[in-house]
């Protein structure tokens, strides 16, 4: 992607999963400098490539003295930082508002001065706008309609950061893309990494880095609703594919799903997992999460691939394999992250 070469590069949220990823694929791709800002509320150090054309910003865009750090004239710029995620947010819905919703105002306003901009990308939530089912799920379009009810503060911080952002498209042009994210994975998802945030999701963070890690170490997967759950599941080397396509291709004002259009059950996940770290434990089956309504979603990548060009590679089995050969290299690091919070969450077997 030659149109990157030498350009300037802001990315919010950079030393998490995805924008640590993302990082270092605008690195390869040749990019003049990028400017990362992350406060590490969720995120560790260590994702923050090394490397001389990257200047870290630590802090948080709802810092007045963070804003004024920004680069003058960037070119392109993502902004991928959150509350993460949905149980943090239940648990404490003032501090979803905090960090997803203030920030993205104050990001948007101080970016809309910004005349140099060629694109905004802002990392959305396809799970705010799929239907809330248990039933058959019909993969999730673009233009479908988004219900005034949602089970947790982070979707409906994440449906008010693309309001924001449509706002400050009407009225002053910011050229801003709607990334709609499905359910990602991949290598540089740290459990436990960053500050407690209420739960033992802190540590426990996503699906699939947990049943990894738990994998490994020979434990019973724990199923809710027996598996019968299912997502999309996207790698991130192709997530990271579709920000860089947004950002070139992308129409301001419009929204892409970066999804690979497949249902994938939680059930399948876990077997795939398993069958990858050999682990024998039989599967942990458990009820439905009492606050979690969507039992069954993903996304319609038509649109993307239509107009961006951009289609997920990546199968799960082969995304699985690559996760999991990662995990294991890492496994002191996600240790390290995972002790900071012993005293909260019993993790001494691990450690």
């Amino acid at each position: 992607m030659t149109e990157f070469s030498g350009r300037s590069m802001l990315v919010v949220g950079g030393a998490g999963f995805v924008g640590a990823n993302l990082a270092r694929a605008l690195l390869a791709v040749g990019a003049g400098e990028i400017t990362i800002v992350d406060n590490f509320l969720s995120s560790d150090r260590s994702a923050v490539p090394g490397d001389v054309r990257v200047k870290l910003i630590e802090g948080s865009v709802a810092d007045d003295s963070v804003l004024a750090q920004l680069p003058a004239a960037p070119d392109f710029a993502w902004h991928l930082a959150c509350y993460h995620g949905n149980q943090s947010s239940i648990a404490d819905p003032l501090a979803d508002h905090a960090n997803n919703t203030i920030t993205s105002l104050k990001l948007f306003q101080r970016l809309s001065a910004m005349k140099s901009l060629k694109k905004v990308v802002y990392a959305a939530a396809g799970c705010a706008v799929a239907e809330k089912t248990y039933g058959e799920a019909v993969a999730t379009s673009e233009d479908a309609p988004v219900s005034l009810f949602q089970d947790s503060p982070y979707s409906i911080s994440k449906l008010v950061g693309e309001m924001y952002g449509n706002y400050f498209f009407t009225q002053t042009s910011l050229p801003f893309v709607k990334a709609r994210f499905q359910n990602v994975y991949g290598p540089g998802e740290m459990l436990g990494a960053g500050d407690w945030r209420g739960t033992p999701h802190t540590v426990w963070r996503n699906v699939t880095p947990t049943f990894i890690f738990k994998a490994l170490h020979g434990e019973a997967l724990p199923l809710d609703n027996a598996g019968q759950t299912s997502r999309d599941f996207i790698f991130v080397d192709d997530l990271v594919r579709g920000l860089m396509a947004c950002a070139l291709k992308g129409v301001p004002g419009e929204a892409y799903n970066l999804a690979t259009g497949r249902e994938v059950t939680v059930l399948d996940l876990a077997n795939a997992i398993n069958a990858a770290t050999g682990n024998l434990a039989p599967h942990d089956l458990r009820p439905a999460r009492d606050w979690d309504r969507s039992g069954r979603r993903f996304g319609d990548p038509s649109k993307t691939r239509r107009e961006l060009g951009f289609e997920a590679a990546t199968c799960i089995e082969d995304g699985i394999a690559r996760t999991v050969a990662w995990t294991r290299e890492n496994l002191p690091l996600i240790r390290r992250c995972m002790s900071a919070h012993a005293e909260r969450v019993d993790v001494s077997r691990y450690l």
